[in-house]
């Protein structure tokens, strides 16, 4: 039998995606064996991890719990009459690192999919649409991971967009990105190739 402290340990530790038991067993061992300190820096992040972090109300990006609105958004230099529209407030910086793109953010908070509860509503499909005309929005890109959920999403978003703003031109991500992959996972020559090569919807 395991020390109770280690178990709990194991057990906290699979509760992150991807650790699976003997993962979270090494995991945890790793941090036993090694210097407490790198334990106590980790606590110590983690504690504030939910008080110093907080989303930009408008992009719903993350930002620093001190700061009113996403940088991105703020920044003079960027291009509020283009609103590039992700899943995950990560898939922003996985853009950003292509330097291909100098417009907005505006992050969904998932995508639809029924099976997992969350419906259309539980999104920020509202309060993308509250944006277009306060940023004489000219264009939105889509760009929803290539999954079932996301595509479904990106149809959703096409046909809400067209209805109320028929003179807003919608794009979507060229199909460089190969299906089932996360924006988050993809590599900077694969974004910069969708980015480049989006098309009309």
């Amino acid at each position: 039998m395991l020390p109770q402290a280690l178990n709990n340990t194991i057990e906290a530790l699979g509760h992150l995606p991807g650790v699976g038991a003997r993962t979270a067993e090494r995991y945890a061992y790793y941090l036993f064996k090694n210097n407490p300190q790198i334990c106590q820096e980790i606590a110590q992040t983690l504690s504030v991890l939910h008080s110093d972090v907080k989303t930009c109300p408008i992009t719903f990006a993350l930002i620093n719990a001190d700061e009113e609105k996403s940088s991105l958004y703020n920044d003079p230099k960027r291009d509020k009459t283009t609103i590039l529209v992700v899943e995950e407030p990560l898939d922003i910086f996985a853009i950003e690192q292509t330097k291909q793109f100098q417009g907005t953010y505006h992050v969904l908070g998932g995508a639809i999919s029924p099976i997992d509860g969350i419906t259309a509503d539980q999104l920020h499909i509202k309060e993308l649409l509250q944006r277009i005309e306060p940023d004489h929005v000219n264009e939105v890109i889509i760009a929803t991971n290539p999954s079932v959920e996301g595509e479904s999403t990106a149809l959703l978003l096409q046909k809400m967009l067209h209805e109320q703003y028929p003179d807003v031109k919608i794009t979507r991500l060229a199909r460089g990105l190969p299906l089932g992959i996360d924006l988050s996972y993809a590599d900077q020559i694969t974004l910069s190739a969708a980015l480049e090569n989006r098309t009309n919807l």
